[in-house]
């Protein structure tokens, strides 16, 4: 079985966005909106850089059930004749065990604590949020969960972008 080298995480995307630089003129401050409302959604996804392919679903909320259908999932993805080697970091419901399923041909691998850097999906998740989901107001959580499809959909559009956002020198195999 040949190796594929994966990285996931999960993001949160809601109605309390964040705000992102726009150009505009020296001196002036233009109007950004800003919802103060809680509606959110959870994008979970996963990237193989190496295949510049990626996973997603996104959930109401975050745990062990909604992990295991993302693992469902990315296993449906990962290459035949592959075992998907799953970069995650140590969240409660990454926990093997318990009500966690993991498909047969994914292992997870925590990253050590307090090391979310390691996790090339950070940079993704503030890619998306820079690019994509900055200074969004969305009315309704319907509206949040095709604003996160869109942004995941952008990423996958551009198999380049996979590669240049998530590769890492040290997470590569050889054989």
């Amino acid at each position: 079985m040949t190796p594929e080298p994966s990285c996931k995480d999960e993001a949160r995307v809601g109605q309390k966005g964040t705000h992102a630089y726009v150009w505009a003129p020296i001196g002036s401050r233009p109007l950004m909106v800003r919802d103060n409302r809680h509606d959110s959604a959870y994008i979970f996804g996963a990237i193989c850089p190496d295949r510049a392919v990626g996973a997603a679903i996104v959930m109401p909320k975050v745990n062990a059930e909604a992990m295991s259908h993302h693992l469902k999932v990315i296993g449906a993805e990962v290459s035949p004749l592959a075992h998907a080697v799953l970069i995650c970091d140590c969240a409660g419901w990454h926990q093997t065990g318990g009500r966690l399923r993991v498909p047969d041909n994914i292992t997870l691998l925590p990253l050590p604590p307090y090391s979310p850097e390691l996790n090339s999906m950070e940079n993704v998740w503030h890619y998306l949020r820079e690019n994509i989901l900055c200074s969004g107001v969305w009315d309704t959580y319907d509206d949040i969960v095709e604003a996160c499809c869109a942004a995941w959909r952008f990423l996958t559009d551009d198999p380049a972008r996979i590669r240049s956002i998530g590769r890492r020198a040290w997470a590569s195999v050889s054989l």
